[in-house]
């Protein structure tokens, strides 16, 4: 009975081999642009710099500095939303900074078939 599927003989391909190879070398520059994603950290400010917070590419906060004058107990609302808008504005830079950086690795494919006519 005849073998479904596969190359004659199990061998692969040249064109198909390269791929695999191609595949693999951009499978290593991904996890080491990931590692240095993850390395890099991310500041914004908010309310003329009242506010200002870190975060990693990890997406974890890593610092939150308030100003002494955005202190005022009698208006607790603005000091969440500057806070809020300051680590939105941070999370914001570092997702471009990662798009950026994966789109130099795939050459600006997303997704499936990204880029692809089919």
């Amino acid at each position: 009975m005849a073998k479904r599927g596969g190359f004659p003989g199990g061998a692969i391909p040249g064109n198909m081999n390269n791929l695999m190879k191609q595949a693999q070398r951009m499978q290593r520059q991904m996890e080491e642009t990931n590692k240095e994603l993850e390395a890099k950290e991310y500041t914004a400010s908010a309310g003329g710099g009242a506010v200002t917070v870190t975060v990693s590419g990890k997406k974890e906060v890593v610092s939150v500095k308030l100003a002494p004058e955005v202190v005022d107990p009698d208006d607790i609302e603005m000091l969440e939303d500057l806070i809020m808008a300051a680590t939105n504005e941070a999370f914001r830079q570092m997702e471009e900074s990662n798009a950026q950086a994966m789109a130099k690795l795939t050459g600006g494919l997303s997704g499936l078939g990204g880029g692809f006519p089919f």
